[in-house]
């Protein structure tokens, strides 16, 4: 229990969101824009390299049959990113709700305990959260995936890009 507990605390003290609309969030230029983001932050793909981590990972909406974006990571790198196709094999598929989504973009309560998939406003539709909780070499990178999802902003263009200012902390 008190792992469930340090996790969470890890989750809020790591999550910074910024400010994207839920209608942009996981769009094709946005995806590309966090892959970007997460090949720029060694502390994210180096760690995960070391784990030999490959995988696709998705992100989108409870309620929809498919996710919205995924990104394909090899050995803790991106080599691809964007909009979901339905071609993809996932093996992570992270969902919550659009409202979830867009308030803790907009009040950075998406870094808070309702973030964390054991409290239920986020769950994985595929993959499994606890097994990669077990895994201390995994958790950090996992956490600043989302730091990373941070840094990522839609324009009024719908064009997306990474505020690497953010990123730092």
């Amino acid at each position: 229990m008190k792992q469930i507990a340090k996790i969470a605390a890890i989750v809020g003290l790591f999550l910074y969101m910024g400010a994207a609309n839920a209608a942009d969030l996981f769009s094709d230029a946005w995806m590309k824009a966090f892959g970007e983001a997460w090949n720029n932050e060694p502390a994210l793909h180096e760690k995960l390299a070391k784990t030999d981590f490959s995988s696709t990972i998705c992100y989108g909406f409870k309620g929809e049959d498919d996710p919205k974006g995924c990104l394909d990571v090899e050995d803790g790198k991106v080599t691809s990113a964007g909009a979901y196709s339905g071609e993809e094999e996932v093996d992570w598929d992270l969902r919550g709700e659009k409202d979830d989504w867009e308030k803790g973009l907009e009040e950075g309560s998406i870094g808070t305990t309702d973030f964390a998939p054991i409290f239920g406003n986020f769950k994985f539709n595929k993959g499994n959260y606890w097994d990669m909780a077990k895994n201390p070499s995994r958790v950090g990178p996992f956490m600043k995936s989302f730091k990373i999802m941070a840094t990522v902003t839609v324009e009024e263009d719908g064009t997306a890009e990474e505020a690497t200012d953010n990123a730092d902390d």
